[in-house]
């Protein structure tokens, strides 16, 4: 504790991670009292920020002496999200990982700005309890392994929600919704995160009409199934329903549509690294819709054995992520295995849209691996059964060896 106050207390410039809300918005307040001698606050705008204005003002009234709003929407999109599209990447199978790709890039931006300023040191609001203070921190170090980090939540005397709001008050600091009624929210072009409240008991139902932002809720989504033609070209999505589009469009489209057919709730309880469990109700509509339809398409346009093999690394690539090692050697070789994987990922998928459901409906590839000659249930030309028989003895006679010198002698 001792170390991160003499880290504090010989700052020449600390460039704090700011969002605006009732954690960072204490912790600019709270590293001026603290004798930091300058607070420059980065907003990292990845789709989120509706007034860059009203947040620097705030930042500046908080004790900031400069402020920045970097948008980097494109890039987070196209350069991340994607990524772990073409990746099929899902932490423990479920979670889409809207939150763990923010955090490197995020990143990235403190220490472009932190280098541009001369700062020496990188503050953040994450708990001691969370990924997201592995994810900055790894991403930090592999970017500027000299600069130093702190996170005042690992070491201040402010120890709950409360006591922040308290803090907050006392120092004339403007919450905007936070109240004892919010829950913690995480929000960025790809997904929505709510946690905390009566989520942090699983055994209680998500509260739907309090929680969702962008979804609305399948049984009350509209009564018309919608339908939507999503172009793929190596693995990217490029256009929709025939219009070309740049990655931000897409999402922001899809977004909408699928929020308005009740596609993207995922409501999940996940293995945070530290050790605990934690249960988030996440918002989604693009990227579920988005994995879906590569997914299908994959099935139809990629070798067996390349497709079998990506769907073991795809475990693993969203742990290597989720666990914030983004910027390492390891994440760039499955990176590489997987840009070679999706040369033939070139085609249309149709989807039907219809409370909360997803449908196939027509996929369609030039380089289609699918030839109806040979799986077609009628008479052909090109297959031969009677080679199955020997095929069959060949496989299997590893197993008929096994099951005879094991047999039983009765």
């Amino acid at each position: 504790m001792k170390k991160e106050y003499e880290v504090l207390k010989n700052a020449k410039k600390i460039v704090l991670a700011y969002s605006g809300g009732l954690d960072t918005s204490v912790i600019a307040s709270w590293l001026k009292e603290k004798s930091a001698k300058e607070v420059i606050c980065v907003s990292v705008d990845l789709g989120q920020v509706e007034n860059p204005l009203a947040l620097e003002k705030k930042a500046i009234k908080s004790g900031a002496s400069k402020f920045y709003n970097i948008n980097v929407e494109k890039e987070f999109i196209e350069d991340y999200a994607f990524k772990i599209v073409k990746a099929n990447a899902k932490y423990e199978n479920a979670y889409l990982l809207g939150t763990a790709i923010a955090r490197p890039l995020i990143a990235k931006v403190l220490v472009d700005v932190a280098k541009k300023e001369g700062a020496d040191v990188i503050a953040h609001g994450c708990t001691g309890k969370g990924n997201d203070q592995i994810r900055f921190e790894l991403a930090i170090m592999s970017l500027d392994p000299d600069i130093k980090v702190i996170a005042p939540w690992r070491f201040w005397d402010i120890k709950s929600r409360s006591e922040e709001e308290a803090y907050a008050k006392a120092h004339n600091i403007h919450l905007d919704n936070e109240k004892e009624e919010d829950y913690s929210m995480d929000e960025n072009l790809w997904h929505i995160s709510h946690e905390g409240l009566d989520l942090e008991n699983p055994e209680n139902p998500a509260n739907f009409d309090k929680c969702l932002h962008w979804v609305t809720y399948p049984q009350k989504a509209k009564d018309q199934a919608e339908y939507v033609n999503i172009e793929f070209e190596k693995g990217l999505p490029i256009a929709i329903d025939g219009n070309k589009m740049d990655g931000v469009s897409i999402v922001k489209y899809l977004n909408k549509i699928g929020g308005q057919n009740g596609i993207g709730i995922n409501d999940l309880v996940e293995s945070r690294k530290c050790g605990m469990k934690s249960r988030g109700l996440y918002e989604n509509p693009a990227a579920s819709i988005l994995y879906f339809a590569h997914e299908k398409l994959e099935s139809l346009t990629m070798h067996p054995d390349i497709l079998q093999y990506k769907q073991k690394m795809a475990l693993d690539y969203a742990n290597v992520v989720y666990s914030g090692k983004w910027m390492t050697p390891l994440k760039e070789a499955m990176d590489a295995f997987i840009d070679i994987s999706q040369e033939n990922v070139t085609g249309n998928v149709k989807l039907q849209l219809y409370k909360g459901n997803i449908n196939v409906y027509g996929i369609e590839a030039k380089n289609s691996l699918y030839m109806e000659e040979y799986a077609t249930f009628e008479e052909d030309s090109v297959y031969n059964q009677a080679d199955a028989s020997g095929f069959i003895n060949i496989y299997g006679l590893s197993s008929k060896i096994y099951a005879k010198a094991t047999k039983e002698v009765v």
